[in-house]
């Protein structure tokens, strides 16, 4: 009796074993929920680089603390940006020197990031004991695609962009 109780309410045994396995259909929607969750994860995540226009700020920050050391030390202070990365001189003896204190250490670009160079391969700026620029320079930067220039002005000025 029992049997036919659960028959009557649309149990039967062929129904049920259909019951214990996901559809094709429920499997395509898990499968498109993961799918849709990886993507939006990867487009969370970071560029492990960093952003190029970061990049572009710490160089500006430091040229701009270069400048000023030129102006409190009253001695000349020059920037040489590579395609590679820059460093900082001072002018000691009447000859260029690297400067060797923490902030104005040599450093180069990060993974992937280039700066368009001249022809020589290197650009050079100085500011004298005022703070004014030799010359104006402008640091392309480059890194998949995307640009970002630094401007140096005659007026010791340092832009990010535009």
């Amino acid at each position: 009796m029992s049997l036919k109780r659960s028959a009557e309410h649309g149990f039967d045994s062929s129904r049920r074993s259909a019951e214990h396995g996901f559809t094709l259909i429920e499997l395509m929607i898990v499968v498109t929920i993961i799918g849709l969750m990886a993507a939006v994860v990867m487009l969370a995540m970071p560029d492990p680089r960093g952003r190029l226009i970061d990049e572009a700020e710490r160089f500006a920050a430091r040229a701009h603390a270069a400048r000023d050391m030129a102006i409190i030390d009253a001695r000349p202070t020059s920037i040489r940006v590579t395609a590679t990365g820059y460093a900082f001189d001072t002018r000691r003896a009447g000859a260029w020197t690297p400067i060797d204190v923490k902030p104005f250490l040599a450093d180069v670009w990060s993974e992937g990031t280039a700066a368009l160079v001249g022809r020589a391969g290197v650009d050079r700026v100085s500011f004298d004991t005022t703070g004014l620029a030799s010359q104006p320079l402008t640091v392309t930067l480059v890194r998949s695609g995307e640009t970002l220039a630094v401007t140096i002005g005659l007026d010791g000025e340092i832009r990010v962009g535009g």
